[in-house]
């Protein structure tokens, strides 16, 4: 007890005498704040901690950020229609992929392909070569109406009758399905430029697909994307059918922070522990409790609480005395009392000006004498 206190308490007592009323009889204990329990902020899914700027000894609040977990980003790898989307956030991709065949697919701008040989081709060394990539014209051979452009995607190998199939991919006009069309390299679909003939069909849907489980899908059905868009974002493990809002974990509790078990940069599994907390209302008051004083001590027991800190006296708390040990306490290295001391715990309502480890001095107040002093008055 801090020497004011002392002072304050005795002179409290002499002023009750000489007015002639009837003392209380206190007993006063030191003791300091604790927590009873920790409890553990674990990520709901795994991955690399990006960010968690906390440390020992802060004060957190239910719904503050503990810590953001790195996402894996899926982007649009072509530009295209979202035409189908198999997932839902919390669903492993795997699964829905082995399924569907992919997570959502695109329909491509391009809507059509041509299935080409050089079969057709004008009789020239120069157009029996295709060249990847090579931008030629298209005209239906019906009626010459329909004309278009396209670009060389893909060529195969020469045939056995030393034809060479290749895929085109129609980047303008329009065309009807199984229309054959004449390809040429010169836009007034000179003949001596055709270097084939194919046949229109529709350009696939393009699958996509991903790993881990879907935390957040950023498209919906019928969204026009460009490439390098983001669809998704995975993160890994198992959801359990659960999602998140983003890749933020946020507070499920008041207190401070005991240990920081993770850090930035880090990996972090499924369950794993971010942060150490001790919970505001998990917050008591521990003293000792020497065996000559067990007899002024009572479970059930009222008692006012008063901080060392708090000169004036303007912080007034009440508690109620939880528990007091069966088992006397390991004496101090040192230590020459011989009396054995039991460890004695007040629960109590903290304010935002309580911490951990904080000294403080609980009075305990004799309930019969004050029961004489309220018969008194």
């Amino acid at each position: 007890m801090s020497m004011n206190k002392r002072i304050a308490i005795a002179l409290a007592a002499l002023l009750t005498l000489a007015m002639g009323m009837p003392a209380l009889a206190q007993v006063t204990f030191q003791g300091n704040v604790i927590s009873r329990e920790t409890k553990a902020v674990i990520a709901p899914f795994g991955g690399l901690v990006d960010e968690l700027p906390l440390r020992k000894g802060d004060v957190i609040h239910v719904g503050d950020a503990v810590a953001t977990i790195r996402t894996t980003k899926v982007y649009a790898e072509m530009d295209g229609v979202v035409s189908g989307i198999f997932a839902r956030e919390g669903d492993q991709t795997e699964g829905i992929t082995e399924r569907y065949g992919g997570v959502m697919y695109l329909e491509p701008v391009n809507k059509y392909v041509v299935s080409a040989t050089t079969e057709k081709a004008y009789n020239s060394s120069a157009t029996k070569y295709v060249h990847i990539g090579e931008r030629v014209y298209l005209s239906c051979t019906k009626d010459g109406t329909h004309v278009g452009t396209a670009v060389v995607t893909k060529i195969d190998a020469v045939d056995d009758n030393g034809n060479t199939p290749y895929t085109l991919e129609v980047t303008g006009g329009e065309f009807y399905m199984g229309e054959t069309v004449g390809i040429y390299r010169d836009s007034g679909h000179a003949s001596e430029s055709r270097i084939g003939r194919g046949t229109i069909q529709q350009n696939a849907a393009v699958p996509v697909k991903g790993t881990g489980s879907v935390l957040k899908v950023h498209v919906q059905v019928g969204d026009r994307v460009e490439r390098g868009e983001v669809l998704f974002e995975t993160v890994e493990g198992v959801l359990d059918g659960l999602f998140a809002v983003d890749n933020t974990i946020y507070s499920p509790l008041d207190g401070f922070v005991a240990t920081v078990d993770a850090a930035q940069g880090s990996a972090v599994e499924k369950g794993g522990k971010l942060i150490t907390v001790f919970p505001t209302d998990a917050m008591q008051i521990e003293m000792k409790v020497s065996e000559l004083d067990l007899a002024e001590i009572h479970e059930g027991d009222k008692v006012s609480i008063e901080f060392e800190w708090d000169a004036d006296g303007t912080l007034q708390l009440e508690g109620v005395v939880s528990g007091i040990s069966s088992v006397g306490d390991d004496k101090a290295e040192g230590s020459t009392s011989t009396d054995a001391q039991y460890s004695a715990y007040v629960d109590f309502t903290p304010v935002d000006s309580v911490r951990l480890d904080m000294s403080v001095i609980v009075y305990v107040q004799d309930e019969a004498d004050a029961a004489d002093a309220d018969d008194g008055e």
